[in-house]
Parts: structure tokens; sequence; C-alpha cells
């Protein structure tokens, strides 16, 4: 398993990761200032820390009210 690791292109990766936690950070942030959304608060929380890019993703998209 070790060596498993070891091949493992981090120079690829680290960055994917890091770009990911960015941006959910940033959704969550947002999420906690804005009145309103399309959907309950819970709901898009669990969708942006548990399906990764794809809930941040979408919470921009859709979940925020546009006024």
């Amino acid at each position: 398993m070790m060596e498993d690791l070891a091949k493992v292109p981090w120079a690829v990766i680290a960055p994917l990761i890091v770009v990911q936690f960015i941006l959910m950070i940033v959704a969550l942030v947002d999420l906690r200032k804005i009145h309103a959304t399309n959907g309950p608060k819970i709901l898009w929380v669990l969708l942006i820390i548990f399906t990764s890019y794809l809930g941040s993703i979408a919470y921009f998209i859709v979940g925020r009210k546009q006024s």
C-alpha cells in the first residue's frame, strides 16, 4: 500500500485538494451571510460538505436566491 501512495502524482492532486477546500469554505461563508436561499440552509450545508466540487458549484448556481 505504501508503494501505491508513493506512485501518486501529488504535484497534480495537491492543488485540486486545495482548490476544493477553498471553494467549500467560500461557499459555507457565503451561505452563512446570505439571508434567503432556494431550499433549506441545512440541505445546502450538507451538499457543500459531502459532494465536494459539485455541491459548492450547485450552491452558487442554484442555491443563492437572486434579489
